[in-house]
C-alpha cells in the first residue's frame, strides 16, 4: 500500500476549483480523492479558489461549491485561499522571472499563431514569432515564458513516470495573459509554494501542465511536490464529464449518493452494508482502506 510517508515533510493537499459553475461528478471525484488520500496519510487538506478568470465566474458559485464540501463532510483544515487576493505574489514571481531575462511581450493573436503553427507542422506549439522583437509596452501583450530543451521528468504516482520537453511540446508559454489576468501555470505554482503544498491529487487532463508547472518551479526555485493524476469520468461515448458538456450540479439532498458513486469510479466501491450511509461514515471507511495504487494507469472512468 502507497503510504509515502516522510517525517521531515508532513503530508499537505489540496483541492482547487473554480468558480464556474456548480460541483459535478468529476469535481467531485477529484475532492473526494484528494481528502481520503491526505487523511489516509494523517495529513492536511486546504482549499483554494482559482477565481483568477474573472470573465468566466458565475455568481453564486463559490459559496455553492463550500456549501456541497461542507455537505459532504470535506471538511478542509485552515481559512480558504482565494487567488484574486494573491496578485502581488503573482506579480512577484514574474518579476522574479523578468530579473532573469525569461519573460518577454508577445503580441500574437490566437488566429494569427494557429497559422503559423500551421505553417510550420506543429500545431499547438508556440513558434517563438515575438521572442526576439522588442515590442513597445503599449502595445496590448500577453507574458511568455522562455523554454529551453531540458527534458523535465516526474514519477507521477498513479499514472507512472513522465517526461517532456517542454521547448518542443508548447513552446514558451504564457504567464500572463493579453487581459493581464494572471495565467494558471503561475498562479498554481505560487499558490502551491504559498501553501506548502506536498501531495497534489488531480485529474489526469492537467496531466500535461505538470512538466511546465515543474519548469517554472525550477526558475522560481520553488519546491516541486508528489503528482497524482486521476482518471476523468466520461460518458458513454467517451467524452469527458465536465461543466463545458453540461454535466448536472450536485444537489445537496443527492450528496452521500454522488460520494458513493466516487468511490465505486475510484475503485473503492463501499460494501453493500453501506448503500446508506451518510458521507462522512462513507469518507472515514474509505479513509481506512485507501490505496490510490487501485487506480495504477487509469486514464478513464465511467
Amino acid at each position: 500500500m502507497d503510504r509515502h510517508k516522510d517525517p521531515e515533510k508532513p503530508y499537505r493537499g489540496r483541492f482547487a476549483p473554480s468558480p464556474t459553475g456548480p460541483l459535478h461528478l468529476g469535481s467531485l471525484l477529484c475532492a473526494v480523492a484528494s481528502f481520503v488520500d491526505a487523511r489516509h496519510h494523517a495529513g492536511s487538506w486546504h482549499l483554494r479558489i482559482d477565481d483568477l478568470d474573472t470573465p468566466r465566474i458565475q455568481s453564486g458559485a463559490t459559496s455553492a461549491i463550500l456549501e456541497i464540501l461542507e455537505s459532504a463532510g470535506l471538511t478542509w483544515d485552515g481559512p480558504v485561499l482565494y487567488q484574486s487576493r494573491q496578485l502581488e505574489k503573482y506579480d512577484a514571481a514574474l518579476s522574479c522571472l523578468e530579473q532573469q531575462g525569461l519573460v518577454y511581450a508577445c503580441t500574437c493573436s490566437r488566429k494569427a499563431l494557429q497559422q503559423l503553427s500551421a505553417q510550420k507542422g506543429t500545431p499547438g506549439v508556440y513558434p517563438g514569432y515575438c521572442s526576439n522583437k522588442d515590442n513597445p509596452p503599449t502595445i496590448a501583450h500577453a507574458l511568455r515564458l522562455r523554454t529551453d530543451s531540458t527534458a523535465i521528468g516526474f514519477k507521477d504516482r498513479i499514472q507512472g513516470y513522465q517526461e517532456q520537453d517542454v521547448s518542443h511540446r508548447v513552446g514558451d508559454f504564457i504567464v500572463r495573459r493579453k487581459d493581464r489576468i494572471h495565467a494558471y501555470q503561475i498562479a498554481v505554482v505560487v499558490d502551491d509554494q504559498s501553501q506548502g503544498i506536498s501531495h497534489v491529487v488531480r485529474g489526469i487532463d492537467l496531466l500535461e501542465s505538470t512538466a511546465r508547472q515543474i519548469f517554472l518551479q525550477r526558475k522560481l526555485s520553488l519546491s516541486s511536490p508528489l503528482y497524482a493524476h486521476i482518471p476523468l469520468v466520461v460518458d458513454p461515448q467517451g467524452t469527458k464529464l465536465s461543466k463545458q458538456s453540461g454535466a448536472k450540479g450536485i444537489r445537496n439532498k443527492r450528496v452521500s449518493k454522488v460520494v458513493h458513486d466516487a468511490l465505486c469510479l475510484l475503485r473503492h466501491p463501499p460494501p453493500v452494508d453501506m448503500a446508506n450511509a451518510s458521507s462522512p461514515e462513507l469518507l472515514s471507511w474509505a479513509i481506512e482502506i485507501w490505496d490510490i495504487q487501485k487506480l495504477e494507469k487509469l486514464e478513464s472512468v465511467a
